[in-house]
């Protein structure tokens, strides 16, 4: 009989590029989404909203160019593939279309393809993904933006203790727990370390967040070597990025897409791979 196991990670791959076309609308609209509140509601609330107003959310309106307004016809939004045939260009006014959004497809399919691989076409295998996908998505908002959305850590921090307390991480709910607890404590402790000596902010609040959410998902055993690689790679590209007067205003590099690598590392390797990797 034909064993259909070795077609779960095709499959789950395939599904993955199409989450990830959704992923990159999440991680262009959600921060303007977030914006559009705050600007909302520090304004007087007394104020009727004008009937007017153009609704923005996930799936109003639909994806358009952002050079000529045309909107994308869904064989053109085929992940990867339209890119490739539209010779990642417009269909109507032929602007470039940025290379980042067929790689974010690409990049979900090959995570979600080798979630399966290793934990199958189970609950664990479905949690691993979307853990994978959530790291991902806060990776970008975080580098484009310097947004870590509770939207998102939030949701990931309560999953990855519900996952835990029903046995699909690998992780027991003790360790999960501390791990969630600890996480959190760790990066506000150096917070306000740093601001007490400096005056300075050195992170937000969102870091704290998604080092619990780490936690919670990998256990406090893997809190250390994620702080030890994540601190590493963001001193390496901030190193390069000053050399090259890439920096931001400010000179600011978001530490939400090391820990987001360090997460994934830990996922793929184990906390103890990361800590010789780094000679610990």
């Amino acid at each position: 009989m034909f064993n259909f196991q070795g077609l779960e990670p095709a499959l789950l791959g395939l599904i993955g590029l199409l989450i990830g076309s959704f992923l990159n609308v999440v991680v262009y609209r959600l921060p303007r989404m977030l914006e559009a509140q705050w600007r909302q509601d520090s304004e007087d609330t007394s104020k009727d909203i004008s009937p007017e107003a153009v609704p923005f959310n996930l799936s109003v309106p639909r994806s358009h160019c952002p050079h000529c307004q045309h909107n994308i016809a869904w064989h053109q939004n085929i992940p990867v593939l339209s890119y490739v045939w539209l010779r990642g260009q417009c269909a109507s006014c032929r602007a470039p279309i940025a290379m980042r959004y067929p790689l974010v497809e690409l990049a979900t399919g090959a995570l979600f393809a080798a979630c399966t691989w290793h934990w199958g076409l189970n609950a664990s295998g479905l949690a691993w993904c979307g853990f994978s996908a959530a790291l991902l998505v806060l990776a970008l908002i975080d580098w484009d933006t310097t947004l870590l959305p509770d939207d998102i850590t939030l949701p990931l921090l309560w999953a990855g203790l519900i996952a835990s307390a029903w046995q699909l991480t690998g992780t027991d709910l003790h360790s999960a727990l501390w791990g969630a607890v600890a996480g959190y404590l760790l990066l506000w402790s150096v917070y306000w370390l740093f601001k007490l000596v400096t005056g300075k902010e050195g992170m937000g609040y969102g870091d704290f967040k998604l080092l619990a959410a780490l936690g919670a998902w990998l256990g406090w055993q893997a809190l250390i070597p994620l702080i030890l690689m994540a601190s590493i790679l963001g001193a390496v590209v901030g190193i390069a990025m000053k050399l090259s007067t890439g920096l931001r205003p400010g000179g600011y590099v978001p530490f939400g897409p090391f820990l987001a690598i360090a997460g994934m590392s830990s996922l793929a390797f184990g906390p103890a791979s990361m800590l010789a990797w780094l000679g610990f």
